[in-house]
């Protein structure tokens, strides 16, 4: 058997059914062998980088494990941004890359390059990856496969790259000879000691609070435990708060919903949590999004609870001067059972007076102010508002960055089976079409929404070649406010409004997106300016059988609003609340520095 063609087989061994490749000289076997098998069907982007983030987001929408192939040099460097969104949201991917031949590999003659676009992606990728290994014997191709896919899923999962010389690709072996991979006994957790009745001491913990909040994390859709967390939400009572990664995870009609926080979240969610005495975190890392800068001004007057998988996550705490309660180092679906067992002894509470303080905060702070519907032109909370109401129930949205993402976050509640999909950690421009892409041959039968801003889209605008040449039936939504309006709005704070490299004003120069559009194949595109055109250019893009493209124009002086400025507690966001008005609103004590601001 040849060797590529044992590759391919065991990609589809892996229940993957569609791989993205990009063809080069050192890739050809491998992506031939693709072609070649009956179960597998090869898509071709325009680019790698799109190659790596069709991947990424084939595996966060199928839950399994997503694949991509190209070949050495500029083929294999270019997958690093898609490689770095893959690893910092703990998504399982194998990233396959050819290499030069052995022959020609440059070895330990101290020279760069001996052959033609030879690269050294394995030790680029090291640190961005859970593994990555260049085969270098053709009777260890099983072997490291194996050992690849293990390690792309064992505990806090992530991407994995096989390095393949061209020459070894086209090797005869016989697959019953191989050398197959054990993997080792798992390894206990050496620096968090979860002690042995965790779930008995929070219990007692959530027992005697009176104003505890429960946050929800990415780790929950990556154990599965979905089920099982609404099962606990039930049982708690408690209101909820959710990071961007898992937004969706609750119907806007959970009446425990508050939806997202942090940085960018919404103002009276962040005061429910800075507000709380007792936080219960699940499945969620606490990066500085979620917690605010400094780390110590978090929910400081609240216990804290932590599920993490990670136990370096857990640990980082230590150095950031916050104290975790209870510690407990443990995968989501493996805790909330536990959880759920010790807490049988104690009575679900209401919560009532709590609950009347962020019904409260909610109706006073709402995301979309009355007086935004009365603007002339679009207003890009109430676009958002518009869009959760009007896409259908299964529909999946892929995201870029920017501000369309966090006007999004901050609005859309979604219906039960929406899901809305973004590389969250790494937020890089250009991830949405090629991730759209990548969701629609993960799960043809849904409804597919590309959201980007003008500037993000442009990292990846050739993809829409991708889109229109196989009739991928995306309904691709443009904000087009000029640039780089997250840029401009942290110019503003920083840098005394200068648009330097985020306007046409500071060197920024942006097509015609619609007439881009139109001359990539698009038969339907679409454009709206207020909001009364919001409703037929949704009616009009949602009933086009194929690919379709709206541009929605946003004026540039809009901003993500609530913003907490660097440097401020979450609960003290832009624009900043009169501090009588502000005061009032905090039950433990307001910092001394937001008080009197």
């Amino acid at each position: 058997m040849k060797l590529s063609d044992y590759v391919a087989d065991f990609i589809a061994r892996q229940g993957i059914t569609h791989v993205f490749v990009i063809t080069g000289g050192a890739s050809l076997h491998l992506i031939h062998s693709v072609a070649d098998h009956p179960k597998l069907t090869h898509i071709c982007p325009h680019h790698e980088q799109s190659a790596a983030m069709a991947a990424d987001a084939y595996a966060r929408t199928t839950g399994n494990l997503g694949a991509a192939i190209t070949t050495s040099g500029p083929g294999a460097t270019n997958l690093i941004t898609g490689i770095c969104s893959a690893y910092y949201d703990s998504v399982p991917v194998l990233y396959i890359t050819g290499q030069v031949a052995s022959f020609r590999n440059k070895g330990d003659t101290g020279v760069r390059q001996i052959g033609f676009q030879e690269t050294e992606i394995v030790s680029m990728v090291e640190s961005i990856t859970n593994h990555a290994v260049q085969v270098t014997d053709p009777k260890r191709i099983r072997y490291e496969l194996e050992r690849a896919v293990y390690k792309s899923r064992i505990g806090r999962p992530g991407p994995v790259l096989v390095d393949i010389p061209d020459d070894i690709q086209r090797m005869e072996i016989d697959p019953a000879a191989l050398e197959g991979f054990t993997p080792p006994q798992e390894k206990k957790n050496d620096l968090v000691k979860t002690p042995a009745d965790w779930a008995s001491q929070a219990a007692d913990l959530i027992a005697s609070a009176q104003r505890p909040v429960m946050i929800l994390g990415w780790g929950v859709r990556l154990a599965k435990a979905e089920a099982a967390i609404k099962e606990l939400n039930k049982k708690l009572n408690f209101p909820v708060l959710l990071t961007w990664a898992v937004a969706d995870l609750l119907p806007a009609e959970d009446k425990n919903s508050l939806g997202t926080f942090g940085t960018h979240g919404t103002r009276f969610a962040n005061f429910a949590l800075q507000n709380a005495d007792l936080v219960l975190s699940i499945g969620c890392r606490l990066d500085t999004k979620a917690t605010g800068s400094p780390p110590e001004t978090f929910a400081r007057g609240a216990k804290k609870i932590m599920v993490e998988i990670d136990q370096t996550e857990i640990k980082k705490f230590d150095r950031l001067n916050v104290k975790i309660d209870v510690q407990v180092c443990m995968d989501a679906a493996l805790a909330v059972p536990q959880l759920m067992t010790a807490l049988a002894k104690h009575q679900t509470q209401r919560y009532a007076e709590w609950y009347t303080h962020i019904r409260e905060w909610e109706n006073k702070y709402p995301t979309v102010e009355p007086e935004y519907a009365q603007e002339k032109n679009i207003n890009p909370y109430v676009l958002m508002e518009k869009m959760a109401q009007l896409l259908p129930d299964y529909t999946h949205i892929y995201s870029d960055t920017g501000c369309a993402l966090a006007w999004a976050m901050q609005t859309m509640r979604f219906k039960p089976n929406q899901r809305f999909f973004h590389a969250f950690n790494n937020t890089p421009m250009g991830w949405a079409l090629p991730a759209a892409i990548g969701g629609y041959y993960a799960a043809p039968d849904k409804p597919i929404i590309c959201l980007a801003g003008d500037g993000g889209f442009m990292m990846n605008i050739q993809e829409l070649a991708t889109a229109a040449f196989n009739k991928i039936p995306v309904k691709i939504f443009i904000i087009n406010n000029g640039g780089y309006a997250m840029i401009r709005q942290t110019q503003d704070q920083w840098l005394g409004g200068k648009y330097i490299a985020s306007a046409p004003v500071g060197g920024l120069g942006m097509p015609d997106f619609s007439d881009v559009a139109r001359a990539f194949g698009f038969s339907t595109v679409v454009q709206a300016r207020t909001h009364t055109d919001i409703d037929a250019a949704m009616a009009e893009m949602l009933a086009a059988s194929g690919p379709a493209f709206c541009e929605v124009f946003v004026d540039a002086a809009h901003k993500v609003l609530p913003q907490v400025k660097f440097g401020r507690p979450l609960e003290d966001s832009d624009p900043l609340l009169p501090r009588d008005e502000f005061n009032r609103c905090m039950l433990v004590d307001p910092l001394p520095a937001s008080a009197a601001a």
